[in-house]
């Protein structure tokens, strides 16, 4: 079998996590360079297989300089999101294949830039669409057994929030914001299910919990009300769940510099008719979570929840209810295995990207417009 050699620039969580998921899938590939400013700092965070998979990995500083120096049949790119599409565009310049995180790109500059390259090698990362419930779903409405989807009600009640308030994605500049950083997940695999394109979206934000008055910068560690403020990573109450170590949630909620909305709603209307409605919000904690989808037909209700990895099917025209359990698949409902193996499958020319860079630009614009909809109270039109 054909050796992979994968490059990656930005070697954070999500490009360790997918680089081994991709070596672990087939002991053919391998990482040979990586490309990354602060690599000291990202190698601490490495644990015993990441640091085993990258003992004869190639280091550079400099993206450009690695695509120039390596002979790459892949590369990831998982940078901060600001980032996405300026080294998407380097990658796609150079024809080799490209796995890229979303979102594509946070500026409308940006994601003009990405129109018109070409499809066949560009696997975007959105593993919910490739899980296990969405695809059995996916299944179940192509073959007719729910009828014409109407509408798609989607919500994600985040438990673990408190990542987007208290380290890097508290920068809603350099995220984007939460529609572009987290919804452009759901609203993915909502057009997804749905078949159909967005062609208009009314949205709006909120942020009532995450804000405050404490100095910028502010550290929990530094903070007089670290063992009661049930944010810190230092309450009592907090210590089983989350680790006290360099990726843990360190920086004050509450302070002036403290970024991203706390919730969001949408409504989008599709060309084939059909609706939905999406909401999410991050103030939830422990059992609270969900992220589930309901899909209406007009002979059956199809319920889905990506936290519990199961779903409900309930036919309106008779007593027949069928439940599946796709519990065990893995990270995102086994979605995260699909695009590692279907990543390598592209590079080889075995299969086409079950995610594409012209889906990601229709998402992302939806996204985008949710947005401009919820800054300016108005109705937006999908379209360039």
């Amino acid at each position: 079998m054909r050796n992979i050699k994968l490059g990656i620039i930005g070697y954070g969580k999500r490009a360790r996590w997918v680089s081994q998921l991709m070596c672990s899938h087939d002991e053919h590939t391998t990482i040979k360079a990586i490309a990354d400013p602060n690599w000291s700092s990202a190698y601490e965070k490495c644990g015993d297989i990441e640091r085993a998979l990258v003992k004869d990995t190639t280091i550079y500083s400099d993206a450009d300089k690695m695509l120039d120096s390596e002979d790459l049949d892949g590369v990831i790119v998982a940078t901060r999101c600001s980032l996405h599409s300026q080294m998407a565009l380097r990658v796609l310049d150079r024809d080799i294949p490209l796995y890229l995180e979303k979102p594509i790109a946070i500026h409308m500059d940006d994601l003009l830039a990405l129109r018109g390259h070409k499809q066949d090698k560009v696997l975007i990362s959105y593993p919910l669409r490739v899980s296990s419930v969405a695809q059995a779903a996916k299944k179940l409405i192509d073959s007719g057994k729910i009828g014409i989807v109407e509408h798609i009600q989607a919500i994600n009640n985040a438990s673990y929030g408190g990542r987007y308030f208290q380290n890097w994605y508290r920068d809603d500049v350099e995220t984007g914001g939460m529609y572009l950083q987290k919804a452009v997940h759901d609203l993915d695999c909502i057009s997804y299910l749905m078949g159909s394109r967005p062609v208009r979206i009314s949205a709006i934000n909120t942020k009532k919990i995450f804000h405050g008055n404490n100095p910028a910068g502010l550290k929990c560690s530094n903070c007089p009300e670290k063992l009661i403020c049930c944010d810190s990573p230092h309450h009592p109450m907090r210590q089983d769940r989350i680790p006290l170590n360099q990726e843990a949630e360190e920086f004050c909620a509450y302070a002036v510099d403290t970024g991203n909305d706390d919730a969001n709603s949408a409504i989008i209307e599709y060309s084939c008719g059909g609706q939905a409605s999406f909401s999410q919000n991050f103030v939830v904690r422990n059992k609270a979570g969900k992220r589930t989808m309901t899909i209406i037909g007009y002979h059956g209700t199809i319920e889905f929840n990506w936290y519990t990895d199961k779903m409900t099917v309930y036919m309106h025209h008779s007593p027949e209810t069928i439940e599946y359990d796709f519990s065990g698949e893995g990270w995102h409902g086994g979605g995260d295995d699909a695009l590692a193996m279907n990543f390598l499958q592209v590079i080889r020319g075995e299969a086409l990207p079950v995610a594409t860079l012209d889906e990601a630009i229709e998402t992302t614009l939806l996204a985008m417009k949710a947005n401009e909809s919820a800054h300016k109270h108005t109705v937006e039109t999908i379209e360039f």
